[in-house]
């Protein structure tokens, strides 16, 4: 049994907080380590319980995110405040890895906060440490100047070259991080994945409810479940094909669930449309409510450009549309073609492409029988991505590690 600590720089409500970063330490406590994890929350000050047991796992809040979140919104800190959040950050996490000893830390991100904490940590324990890259952080991140972005460009590039071994969701990452100097021996591929306990089907008439609720009876339902960032997440191409789709059927109704800074951007967006009655905005829902709106959904759509934050990331929404059996449409850039297998679990559509998303979506809402062998194969495919699968995998790497750390 290892003990192995988190560095966080988000919340566990996140989505990386929340769909691997909690998950990975999950199985790590059912394959008998002792995790903890130190992270950092969008709403510290107004926290009542700041450390909590969830599932074996400890998790500990230490001090405010670099980022504010409000209701549906997020919005960003700017100049000496942000400063003043980083360094904060930065002495908080430092302090609770030095306080507390472990085998193995795990910086999630190589963000400056956890970045130095894990690293000071690494001295003062003679530690084993792991970086995990999940995402392309200088290409996909939103800066408000290019001192910030040269700062997470810097570390992002060093830090791989600091620790003990390199985890990251993407071969675009893996081939990154090669291109900077990393050794490629350290580097190991672990996709995202879901923890199905989180996507079970849900009661029908709970379904059912929430269906006439938001008005969505006898309709054709295309949906976006994530976060509303247009840098990581041109849910615009989406509204565009919506436009669309709503000039053949007026059956057609779109979903967005999430929040994000550009959620007024996306408002706007829709409130010009032809039928802006016709894009529903549910705002962020809590965590155990995701499956439900999934279950609403007869297509789950992933957009993206050709770009370097789209090639980064590894969409958890892939994963969690499999475990819903819901047929998802997203397109052939970074991974996404691996992932989906062969046959392909999902439809691959043109990059940047509205008219190309817009015909995918017919393909799927006109012909239930491809719509349900779409589903089948995802439900097949899923099996190979839950959590507990993919850690198994990992685990050798921790027990080699685990086997270097000098003993007195």
């Amino acid at each position: 049994m290892a003990k192995i600590i988190f560095l966080l720089t988000q919340s566990l409500d996140s989505p990386s907080g929340l769909g691997r970063y909690f998950p990975l330490a999950e199985q790590l406590v059912n394959l008998e380590h002792e995790v903890t994890i130190f992270a950092l929350h969008p709403s510290y000050d107004e926290l009542k319980k700041k450390s909590l047991q969830v599932n074996g796992v400890l998790v500990t809040y230490v001090s405010p995110m670099h980022v504010k979140k409000s209701g549906d919104f997020k919005s960003y800190y700017s100049g000496v405040k942000l400063i003043q959040i980083t360094l904060r950050a930065t002495m908080q996490l430092t302090i609770a890895a030095i306080k507390h000893k472990a085998d193995i830390f795990i910086i999630g991100k190589p963000h400056p906060m956890n970045s130095v904490a894990g690293l000071i940590a690494r001295i003062f324990h003679r530690s084993q440490v792991i970086l995990d890259c999940d995402d392309y952080e200088a290409g996909s991140g939103r800066f408000n100047s290019k001192w910030q972005k040269s700062i997470i460009s810097a570390f992002e590039k060093w830090v791989p070259k600091q620790v003990n071994s390199v985890l990251t969701n993407t071969f675009f990452m893996r081939d990154n991080l090669i291109s900077w100097g990393v050794n490629p021996d350290k580097i190991y591929y672990l996709p995202n994945g879901v923890d199905i306990s989180r996507f079970q089907p849900p009661e029908q008439q709970e379904v059912n409810s929430l269906r006439n609720e938001l008005g969505l009876e006898e309709k054709k339902v295309i949906g976006f479940i994530g976060s509303l960032s247009l840098p990581s997440h041109p849910v615009n191409l989406l509204l565009e094909a919506f436009q669309e789709l709503q000039n053949d059927d007026q059956n057609f109704r779109l979903l967005l669930v999430g929040g994000g800074e550009d959620l007024s951007t996306l408002k706007n967006l829709a409130h010009k449309s032809d039928r802006p009655e016709c894009i529903l905005f549910a705002g962020r829902v809590p965590p155990e409510k995701i499956s439900l709106y999934y279950y609403l959904l007869d297509v789950s759509v992933d957009p993206v450009y050709d770009d370097e934050a789209a090639k980064g990331r590894s969409p958890l929404k892939l994963f969690e549309s499999w475990a819903c059996g819901v047929p998802i449409i997203t397109s052939d850039v970074g991974d996404r073609r691996n992932l989906l297998g062969q046959p392909e679990a999902g439809l691959l559509v043109k990059p940047g492409d509205p008219a190309s998303l817009a015909q995918g979506i017919r393909s799927i809402t006109m012909y239930p029988d491809f719509a349900n062998e779409l589903s089948l194969r995802g439900k097949q495919r899923v099996k190979s991505y839950t959590w507990d699968h993919l850690v198994m995998n990992i685990n050798r790497e921790f027990q080699s590690l685990i086997a270097k750390i000098p003993h007195d």
